[in-house]
């Protein structure tokens, strides 16, 4: 079930989808567009047990700023017992995120429907 969206930030809009909040990060993301979307990606992500689902899909621009977006969001759920995943096709990006290893930490999917579709077959392999 699909529920209406927020948009905390012009880079950041957040909706619930079938259990999981998706925060959609938009435009460009820089150290000023991060520094806007860091208190809602800590709401999102401290809360315990957390679903969720970060999509690259609408970005133009991204750079370190946007790794440690990424990686913070991480750490906090996991830490809470939670699950994060990722959405990106952006070709610079996904480079971007082998070079430093985060693509190891968290996994790409290239759309939102595939990475729904893995958290599913996942959830089923580890009993969550």
């Amino acid at each position: 079930m699909r529920q209406e969206s927020a948009s905390p930030t012009r880079h950041l809009r957040v909706r619930r989808d079938r259990g999981y909040t998706v925060l959609e990060f938009r435009g460009e993301i820089d150290i000023a567009a991060a520094a806007e979307i860091a208190p809602c990606l800590d709401q999102e992500t401290r809360r315990p047990g957390a679903r969720v689902v970060l999509d690259l899909s609408g970005i133009e621009f991204f750079d370190c700023s946007g790794l440690r977006l990424l990686y913070r969001a991480r750490r906090q759920a996991l830490d809470q017992g939670g699950q994060v995943y990722l959405v990106c096709a952006h070709p610079l990006t996904l480079r971007m995120l082998r070079i430093t290893g985060m693509a190891g930490l968290l996994p790409p999917s290239p759309t939102l429907e595939e990475a729904l579709g893995v958290t599913r077959s996942a959830a089923r392999r580890t009993g969550r």
